[in-house]
C-alpha cells in the first residue's frame, strides 16, 4: 500500500497536519496538472513497541509510531516532493521536511472493528492477541496497524471507528490452511 508515512521526528498531531496537508496538495494538484481526482484516503498509524503488552496496559509513553496517508498508485516519490514544496510555502510545517513515501507488504492480517475512543481498544485487543490468535493458531509478524474511519475533531469518541489489524504468520504447530 503506498502512501506518505511520517514517524518519530515529530509529535503524531505535528505529523497528521503534515500528511494532511501534503495529501490534499498532491490531490489538488493531481486534479489540475493530470486532470485525475481521488478521494484522500483515511488517516492510519503503525504502532509498536518493545513489549506488545504496553498496548494493552496503556504503557503509551513506550510506544513508537509512524503515520500514514494512502496515495493512488499514480502519485510517485516526484509528486510527494512536489506537494512538499508547495504546502511548506503555505503551512510552514516543520514537519513536512520528514513526510516520505513508504509501501506496506503486510500480508496476513487479522483485523477487528472497533467503536469507541482510542483509550478503550484495549480490551479488544486482549481477545484479538490472546484468544483469537490461540484459537487459529497465530502469532504476530509486524507492526500493529490502525485505520481511522472517523475524524476526532467531529466525531464524538464514542461514535468513533477503527479498523485494529495485525500481520500474523501461523505457529509452527498448526498446519497450513
Amino acid at each position: 500500500m503506498p502512501g506518505d508515512a511520517l514517524g518519530q521526528t515529530s509529535s503524531p498531531a505535528a505529523a497528521v497536519a503534515a500528511l494532511y496537508s501534503v495529501a490534499y496538495t498532491i490531490k489538488f494538484t493531481s486534479k489540475k496538472t493530470l486532470d485525475r481526482d481521488f478521494v484522500v484516503a483515511p488517516l492510519e498509524g503503525l504502532w509498536w513497541a518493545d513489549e506488545f503488552a504496553a498496548f494493552t496496559t496503556g504503557a503509551k509513553d513506550t510506544w513508537r509510531w509512524t503515520m500514514l496517508i494512502s496515495q493512488p498508485d499514480w502519485i510517485d516519490e516526484a509528486a510527494i516532493e512536489a506537494a512538499q514544496a508547495i504546502a511548506t510555502a503555505k503551512k510552514k510545517l516543520p514537519a513536512i521536511s520528514n513526510v516520505r513515501q513508504l509501501t506496506l507488504h503486510e500480508g496476513r492480517c487479522a483485523q477487528v472493528l472497533h467503536l469507541g475512543s482510542y483509550d478503550d481498544e484495549a480490551p479488544l485487543l486482549e481477545t484479538l492477541h490472546g484468544p483469537f490468535f490461540q484459537q487459529h493458531g497465530l502469532d504476530f509478524t509486524g507492526s500493529h496497524h490502525e485505520i481511522y474511519l472517523g475524524d476526532p475533531r467531529r466525531v464524538e469518541p464514542a461514535r468513533l471507528k477503527t479498523i485494529l489489524r495485525q500481520p500474523v504468520k501461523r505457529t509452527e504447530a498448526t498446519s497450513p490452511r
